[in-house]
């Protein structure tokens, strides 16, 4: 006579779905954990940061004919910067980062700005554009209110927008081209009005074809600022010729990322008055 013998007894339907939840959930909290680490906070944004990521390493720019002025940009993670030093290793203009969106302000904005001044550098200031947070024209006042102007003494620079990738975001802020197009002419006429100015454009060509539809309606009255860490400019946004000025690299020799300006130092100066 055979015996029946139960066999293993079948786990519940419930408790099987909440294994298979509690083993997904651990593949997502590492996961999650690092993306919450490694997310930059707000007002940390500085000249570059999104070109690094978005368009690849430093490069050395190639050695040409037409005479260039160095500079460098800096911002308030750098903290006290040796201006001295720089202006001792050829370096002749600095912008500063003075302000993000309508709530970060530089707090070593008067070492930065005053220090390179005070060592014999043309001087400007520059304003990390948040489009997805307040309007154009806020943030032009935001920016003039807190470093951002300009005066005919022949030593500053005319403001500078800084407007690329979003460092705490969508690429393009949640904005369509012609919303982001819209925006940005806000700034600028807001900026106009307020300093009779234009300002400089800094921007990358990848990121404004991306997120203007490639516009080419500011090349006409605001200069250019372009981003690109290899041997050469390369393609410029639609509207511009030629460039102004020329980031192209984010670790330079000394402090700062570095900046040729499309001339002598004489041009500098002419594009300081005016």
């Amino acid at each position: 006579m055979s015996v029946h013998r139960p066999g293993p007894a079948r786990p519940h339907p419930r408790a099987v779905l909440l294994t298979a939840l509690l083993a997904a959930l651990a593949l997502t909290l590492p996961l999650t954990s690092a993306r919450a680490a490694t997310a930059p906070g707000r007002g940390s944004a500085h000249m570059g940061m999104g070109v690094l990521a978005h368009d690849g390493q430093d490069g050395t720019p190639s050695t040409g004919d037409v005479t260039q002025t160095e500079g460098v940009d800096v911002a308030g993670y750098q903290g006290n910067v040796a201006w001295s030093t720089l202006w001792s290793s050829g370096v002749r203009w600095a912008y500063t980062k003075a302000s993000e969106g309508t709530y970060y302000t530089n707090p070593y904005f008067a070492q930065q700005y005053n220090g390179s001044y005070n060592v014999g550098m043309i001087r400007g200031a520059y304003h990390f554009a948040t489009p997805d947070t307040t309007s154009g024209a806020t943030q032009a006042n935001y920016f003039v209110d807190h470093g951002g102007g300009w005066s005919r003494d022949g030593k500053t620079l005319p403001g500078t927008l800084d407007i690329e990738w979003n460092p705490y975001g969508a690429a393009c802020y949640g904005k369509t081209a012609s919303q982001m197009v819209g925006w940005i002419a806000d700034f600028i006429n807001t900026y106009k009005g307020r300093t009779g100015r234009y300002p400089v454009i800094y921007t990358a060509t990848s990121w404004w074809t991306q997120c203007t539809g490639n516009y080419a309606g500011f090349a006409a009255n605001d200069p250019l600022w372009i981003a690109r860490y290899a041997s050469d400019p390369g393609t410029l946004p639609a509207g511009w010729s030629y460039y102004t000025m020329w980031q192209y690299t984010s670790s330079g020799p000394t402090v700062g990322d570095h900046d040729k300006f499309n001339g002598a130092l004489d041009r500098v100066q002419a594009l300081a008055l005016g």
